[in-house]
């Protein structure tokens, strides 16, 4: 089995603040952190710190070597990455003094991945391979059609939302990976519960890891429910906690570990993460993940 991310790779500006700054406002901020980032570089190196041989797919723009460096540092297979001379996609990320973030996307790379480039990528992967996917790329849904054509497990985190995630067809995925908010826009629910029952009832076939902040998460497969609590500690920079969270949690999945060990899993790495700044750099390894478990069972 071969662990493909086809995803984004951006350089993340991150400003700390003492609040969010809000319309109209100007706010100086106290520093100024540049980090490799985006959604899909976040979800394979903690993948690939997860213990997992993990392939990334992607376009990189000129200025990207901040960012194929700590790829290649964290075991990522770059051999189907592609670069052009254009600017990187970035980030700019504002953390308040608690340590919640609010973020606005520039796509520049990310937004030039062709469906030629799709094709001569999958080419390369086969039945029961598992494909991670976010929404910070474009020709998402062309990727998915073409991936559920080889019977390739199709994992979905479809963030951020937008009017992109409409054009995919959910009965292709086979497991979704989202928080409470983009849980709501899709399903028009503000209950956790209700979302979840929206989602099986309208494809039952669908297995849900919906996460919840500070309320932990709930994997959902139709059969089997279980919810995890989050594990405390000093939150510095949440940005990428639900990276962090996916990376671990498809590793033990590929693994076929038991749902209970892999959200206790996926919960530590994620605490660990937030406890941390910046995004890719804040991501744990294995090992300090299971110590860090093993402590707390003492």
């Amino acid at each position: 089995m071969k662990i493909l991310n086809f995803g984004s790779c951006n350089i993340d500006y991150v400003y700390s603040l003492d609040h969010i700054v809000v319309p109209g406002e100007t706010e100086m901020s106290d520093a100024l952190n540049i980090f490799p980032g985006g959604k899909g570089l976040n979800q394979s190196i903690a993948l690939a710190r997860a213990g997992a041989k993990v392939y990334h797919a992607g376009v990189v723009g000129s200025d990207s070597k901040i960012l194929t460096d700590i790829l290649s540092e964290s075991g990522v297979d770059l051999s189907y990455l592609k670069k052009l001379d254009v600017k990187n996609g970035h980030a700019i990320i504002q953390v308040n003094k608690d340590g919640e973030n609010s973020i606005f996307l520039y796509p520049g790379s990310n937004n030039m991945i062709s469906e030629e480039y799709i094709d001569c990528v999958l080419e390369n992967f086969r039945e029961g391979d598992i494909l991670l996917l976010q929404n910070e790329i474009n020709n998402i849904s062309y990727i998915v059609r073409e991936a559920y054509k080889k019977n390739m497990c199709i994992i979905l985190n479809p963030s951020p939302f937008n009017e992109k995630i409409s054009e995919v067809d959910f009965n292709h995925l086979s497991y979704i990976i989202l928080n409470e908010v983009e849980a709501e826009a899709i399903t028009g629910k503000s209950c956790p519960k209700e979302s979840l029952s929206f989602i099986k009832n309208k494809y039952p076939k669908l297995k849900i890891m919906l996460t919840l902040g500070k309320n932990g998460c709930i994997y959902s497969d139709g059969e089997t429910e279980v919810h995890q609590d989050i594990f405390r500690v000093n939150a510095v920079d949440t940005t990428a906690a639900g990276d962090t969270f996916t990376g671990y949690f498809i590793k033990g999945i590929a693994d076929g570990e038991d749902i209970k060990t892999v959200l206790e899993t996926s919960s530590m790495a994620s605490a660990i993460a937030v406890s941390r700044k910046g995004a890719a750099p804040s991501v744990p390894e294995r090992e300090e993940v299971i110590k860090a478990l093993s402590a707390k069972q003492k």
